[in-house]
């Protein structure tokens, strides 16, 4: 059996000291093979943001471990972490923010290899400039504009051309569309499934919108206060979701078609995402779920097999209960 490309295990992430610390990351565990493309999903709050901070050593993991190709990044340091960070790059949310206005295109592309010296001969800066703007739909001529001078959805494509300068094989996206115009939105998302089979990329993409994710995934992994709740195949995931937050966010997302509006039951969850500096016991999701129990208060649920769908791992007591939709 292959390897996987990165594998995560018990990682957590916790912010601030004393009995009630922040657990924005607490217990996650997974792993991305080579090629893959794992969605991750869950309302704003829930520890996506944190989760991608930490795999990026963008901040100290609090436990766990997080292994790419063979190397530990929550111990990575000095040349190690600097040789790391050649094999992982991320494409932000915000194309406005995470361009630097004063620099040209050509030396916004070519800032990566003058920060890895040997990655790429000088002399060929401006040839594979020119090459990686066009792989990712822009011209030539781009390359000697401002970014003051682009639309947000060409703002984003620069952002993935600068991603995919040192030849990385994981590629973090952080709600990569959600900034976008909606006609601009399926163009990105086109783009990055291109790159994604051309280059065999593997890929972590962060998104609110599940129609996107269903797009672009092959797997996908539910987040709730910090915590995995489900995970799975997305056609386990989409046509049989097992957990009953999964079965919420499912039954918000917009149905295109007008004749199957109205066929399709609304879960609107009643309260608010609760503290994670005080989560509850048992299941977290346990305070805002229809179906919870006494045995939800007083034991937590751990991802198991469920029948409802192949590969298909849930959080829940109670799941096998509204499986079908």
């Amino acid at each position: 059996m292959n390897q996987p490309l990165l594998k995560v295990e018990n990682l957590s992430r916790h912010f601030g000291s004393g009995a009630t610390p922040v657990r924005a990351v607490d217990d996650v565990s997974f792993e991305i093979a080579r090629g893959e493309t794992l969605g991750l999903v869950g309302e704003s709050g829930c520890g996506k943001t944190s989760l991608v901070r930490t795999l990026l050593k963008l901040g100290p993991a609090t436990s766990g471990s997080a292994v790419l190709d063979g190397v530990e990044i929550t111990k990575a340091s000095g040349r190690e972490l600097h040789e790391l960070r050649r094999k992982m790059q991320v494409v932000f949310q915000d194309p406005y923010q995470s361009l630097n206005p004063r620099m040209r295109v050509d030396r916004l592309i070519s800032e990566p290899w003058a920060l890895h010296p040997g990655a790429m001969p000088k002399a060929r800066w401006r040839e594979e400039t020119v090459k990686l703007l066009e792989s990712v739909g822009l011209r030539a001529e781009h390359a000697d504009r401002y970014p003051s001078e682009f639309s947000g959805g060409q703002r984003q494509r620069l952002g993935i051309a600068r991603a995919l300068t040192l030849n990385p094989t994981l590629l973090v996206c952080d709600e990569p569309v959600s900034a976008l115009d909606v006609s601009v939105q399926a163009q990105v998302v086109n783009l990055l499934a291109r790159l994604r089979r051309e280059r065999n990329l593997a890929m972590l993409f962060v998104a609110h919108d599940l129609a996107v994710v269903r797009h672009v995934a092959d797997r996908v992994m539910v987040m709730y206060l910090g915590k995995i709740i489900e995970t799975g195949p997305k056609q386990s995931i989409f046509s049989a979701p097992a957990h009953p937050y999964t079965q919420a966010l499912m039954s918000a997302v917009p149905t295109p078609d007008p004749r199957l509006r109205g066929h399709r039951k609304r879960i609107v969850l009643q309260g608010d995402l609760p503290s994670p500096a005080n989560p509850p016991s048992g299941c977290r999701f346990r305070t805002r779920c229809w179906k919870a129990t006494s045995i939800c208060a007083e034991q937590e649920p751990g991802l198991t097999a469920r029948t409802a769908a192949p590969g298909l791992l849930t959080a829940c007591h109670h799941a096998e209960a509204g499986t079908a939709r």
